[in-house]
């Protein structure tokens, strides 16, 4: 059976479970899911797993990503993109200078209140279902940090950047408070994801032109972690839910192999001892 993740370059007007469809029907796996949704309207790098990378995901999905972003200042919209419905409009009048530097008032960490129309769940139902029967929902805000905003291009009213945060973050967000914060309203007029962990959308296909080829192995996926090699009485043990008692100093995660060098898990010290995460 294969096993890996696959790296879409997807296209604005595809939503990321349609894409998941898609790749489930054309090379008939039994499992795929998305690590991390892209909304309709924007472009850029989609992750899948496929098949028992499916339980490794939520390493990818604690992951920080990068996107490049178009913010339109003077309207506001009911989902904060280009996708909603106006609902107010507004003079520009505010300087580059004053934008710039709003812009990067995000950095660090913060409280961000999710789009009215978003993929979060209220009471186990999605907020954009409440949104379309005109349900408002008082979602808590939610602790996000902005690790970078940087190749700042202005020409106003759209202002575009470069920004990388971490999970949970929507861009669509960071527009509407940023035009609320000059006083004229903003909106997400463009999005790109162009990194997640260590992949690239330099790295991704298209949908059309993808073959299995392009999956990327469990083991090549985190060549990014040390690696531990297991004896074999080690290995039965691990493999069997058995906390090792190994000298390490670190909680780390760590690729392990056993006695064959064949890629088995990843697995992580504690207090107690050495004990799989997530085994292949």
């Amino acid at each position: 059976m294969t096993n890996g993740f696959l790296l879409i370059d997807k296209e604005s007007g595809i939503t990321s479970s349609r894409v998941v469809q898609i790749i489930k029907k054309k090379f008939n796996f039994k499992k795929v899911g998305h690590l991390g949704t892209l909304d309709p309207m924007a472009k850029g790098l989609l992750i899948l797993a496929v098949n028992r990378a499916t339980k490794f995901s939520s390493l990818l999905l604690q992951s920080k990503k990068s996107y490049q972003a178009e913010v339109t200042l003077g309207q506001q919209t009911d989902t904060d993109d280009a996708e909603g419905a106006i609902i107010l409009n507004h003079e520009v009048i505010c300087s580059e200078q004053e934008v710039k530097a709003k812009l990067l008032s995000f950095l660090g960490e913060s409280l961000q209140f999710a789009p009215a129309y978003s993929a979060l769940k209220h009471k186990g139902k999605p907020m954009y279902k409440y949104a379309r029967d005109g349900i408002k929902v008082d979602k808590e805000a939610r602790k996000i940090k902005i690790d970078k905003i940087d190749n700042i291009s202005t020409n106003l009213p759209k202002i575009s950047f470069n920004i990388t945060c971490s999970k949970g973050t929507y861009i669509r967000s960071i527009a509407r408070d940023l035009g609320n914060q000059l006083g004229c309203g903003g909106h997400l007029s463009g999005l790109i994801r162009t990194s997640q962990q260590n992949f690239s959308i330099d790295d991704a296909n298209k949908i059309d032109i993808l073959s299995e080829d392009n999956i990327i192995s469990l083991e090549n996926a985190f060549d990014d972690l040390n690696s531990i090699t297991l004896n074999q009485s080690d290995t039965n043990a691990f493999i069997n839910g058995v906390t090792l008692q190994l000298k390490l100093d670190h909680d780390n995660l760590l690729r392990v192999y056993d006695s064959s060098k064949k890629f088995i898990a990843i697995g992580k010290n504690n207090a107690q001892g050495f004990k799989h995460e997530y085994l292949v």
